[in-house]
């Protein structure tokens, strides 16, 4: 499974102090503040609070420096762009990701029919040919890190396709996905056509490559309405979890065509997405990012700004040119605003949106925890280092289960049909569980604090390392709805976690290094799957429980930390808080007193014949 696919914000708030600070004694904590300010960017245009935090923009870009806000001319505002033709690319761009950036992990699907062509089948030994079995030792391995390969490519490949898409834009992006998509399909189709070529495992090498460099830059396809743009994130994000059933529609057809549908022609006909793709983006898909909202908050600035009607050099100007021009520019800027208003909306709907993000930062419990700190001071801090732990481990454990549910259950209920039959409703669980579920994963973490969703996820860790050690019908089915629903809530989980903890201002760094790390530490599934076949025979208990209960143990030890943190952090500001207001009324009543004592007719104007008595 690929950590990419579920970093669901475009843009957020960077606390402008990290809470960590707090806990510092007082001369040491000036210091880091003064550090801190020379390594934050200023932000002094008027338009956006510094108080208490900073916008910024997500980047990918693990080698770019942080930057609080984009160039403000950069990118296309999307009301220069008719509302059909974006209507038209962000459903083109949701069809690009459905049809191509996830396929790869419809393994589980494919797998069957892989096996069925005969797919590494010379790996087999006389013995094993001679006995008939469905799959042999070494050709089992090979399959298994046919998947292992991609899904680690998905992770690891994140990082590059971030860099091309911060410097470069989407459209380079979405052309080498093409490219890597067709490339991918033609090696599949000439694997299974010529018997001496094994292009198997490269070809769906590039089948995973092409699916990042689709998906990630579809993410902007958001800032076209940008009212809308969190359903737009999150059916992309659905999209993504919807194409890995592109290979469970193509294993019906192969099964309802008795295999007459062979791979070869089904690769072949897969060109056509790439190809699709390649010519949409050539055509109506747009060439640079649209304006983010940051960016056209100072277009609302502006727009709103009166005096920008008036231009130093009007004085040389005739009295009726002068009118004449500023009204020309009054009447600019005010249908920009009602094009803006009607673009991003109006103050009202605006207000409401800044005091929904202030609820998701307070619900969180952790909003600001690390911001603004160097990104190896994080990187060193236990908040980072407990979560990658867990990531490593359940990227491991997930995507192990993708490739050997079948032989899985095969073993424990000693039946090759009962675990077809469970294969085959994890095939249709699959891809519906992570479209289902993503509009309550967004409620969840909305307002859920993080150490809660932690903990949820410690439990659901633990229940499926229980129910998958059980030999039984239901708890297989059980044990698939469980991992279905644990998948997509793990990943939205991590990333919502990296920017509430870390912030926006290193994220490609703390976040593309998670993702590293766990596509690198993802190549142990093959190694891990011979030990099952060779030192327990097969038998899948022993590692699902190792596995299990490794995740239990890093899991408690992370919802600990955070709650301790997370209660020492409230405390602290509650703390503060209470100091602030006990200054402010000691200064009322300093001032007051500093009144009394002030001479009463300093200043007074008293006429002649008066008395103030």
């Amino acid at each position: 499974m690929s950590l990419v696919q579920h970093v669901t914000q475009l843009e957020g708030h960077d606390r402008d102090e990290a809470l960590v600070d707090l806990f510092l004694p007082p001369l040491e904590r000036y210091a880091s503040q003064d550090r801190a300010s020379e390594r934050r960017l200023s932000l002094e245009s008027g338009f956006f609070s510094t108080g208490k935090s900073v916008r910024r923009v997500i980047s990918y870009d693990a080698l770019k420096p942080p930057e609080e806000l984009p160039d403000e001319h950069t990118g296309v505002a999307a009301y220069n762009v008719r509302k059909r033709i974006r209507i038209a690319q962000v459903i083109t761009t949701i069809l690009a990701c459905w049809f191509a950036s996830g396929i790869v992990f419809g393994f589980a699907a494919l797998k069957p029919i892989l096996i069925s062509e005969g797919v590494f089948s010379d790996l087999c030994t006389t013995e094993e040919a001679k006995a008939s079995v469905e799959t042999c030792y070494e050709q089992d391995l090979r399959l298994n890190f046919f998947f292992s390969l991609a899904s680690t490519t998905a992770n690891v490949s994140a990082l590059p396709i971030g860099t091309m898409l911060d410097r470069y834009g989407p459209r380079i992006c979405f052309l080498f996905g093409s490219l890597c998509l067709a490339a991918g399909s033609i090696l599949m189709s000439l694997a299974f056509q010529i018997e001496e070529f094994d292009g198997y495992t490269i070809g769906n090498f590039f089948l995973a490559l092409g699916g990042t460099s689709i998906f990630l830059p579809s993410f902007q396809i958001a800032n076209a309405f940008p009212k809308y743009s969190g359903t737009i994130v999150a059916i992309v994000t659905g999209a993504f979890d919807a194409s890995a059933a592109i290979f469970l529609f193509y294993r019906l057809a192969y099964e309802g065509s008795s295999g007459e549908f062979n791979p070869q022609t089904f690769f072949l006909v897969y060109l056509v997405v790439p190809i699709m793709i390649a010519i949409a983006q050539l055509t109506f898909l747009p060439t640079e990012s649209y304006k983010t909202i940051p960016q056209l908050e100072i277009k609302i600035a502006h727009a709103e700004d009166v005096t920008r009607d008036v231009h130093s050099s009007d004085d040389e100007l005739p009295d009726d040119e002068i009118w004449r021009r500023r009204k020309n520019r009054s009447v600019a800027r005010r249908r920009r605003m009602k094009e803006l208003n009607k673009l991003v909306g109006d103050a009202e709907t605006r207000k409401q949106r800044e005091q929904q993000e202030e609820h998701r930062q307070e619900s969180s419990k952790v909003w600001g925890a690390l911001h603004n700190k160097p990104a190896h001071e994080q990187m060193i801090s236990p908040w980072f280092i407990l979560i990658t732990l867990l990531t490593v481990l359940q990227m491991v454990r997930m995507n192990y289960f993708i490739a050997t549910i079948r032989e899985q259950y095969e073993y424990m209920l000693n039946s090759a049909e009962a675990a077809a039959r469970i294969n085959g409703f994890f095939d249709f669980a699959l891809p519906l569980g992570g479209v289902i579920s993503t509009p309550f994963l967004g409620l969840l973490l909305d307002n859920v604090s993080t150490p809660g969703v932690l903990f949820i996820l410690v439990i659901i860790i633990t229940l499926i390392g229980i129910v998958g050690s059980i030999p039984a019908l239901w708890a297989g089915y059980m044990n698939v709805l469980l991992f279905v629903f644990l998948r997509p809530l793990y990943y939205s989980a991590m990333s919502d976690y990296a920017a509430k903890v870390f912030g926006f201002a290193n994220f490609g760094r703390v976040y593309g290094t998670i993702i590293c790390l766990s596509g690198l530490v993802n190549l142990m599934q093959t190694g891990i799957d011979a030990l099952t076949k060779s030192r327990f025979n097969g038998n899948p208990i022993p590692v699902n429980s190792a596995l299990a209960l490794a995740g239990f143990v890093i899991g408690l030890v992370l919802v600990t930390y955070v709650t301790v943190q997370t209660y020492r952090m409230q405390k602290r500001l509650e703390d503060e808080d209470a100091m602030t207001v006990t200054n402010t009324e000691a200064d009322s009543i300093m001032d007051s007193l500093l009144e009394e004592d002030e001479p009463r007719d300093y200043g007074s104007f008293v006429p002649s014949g008066y008395s103030r008595d």
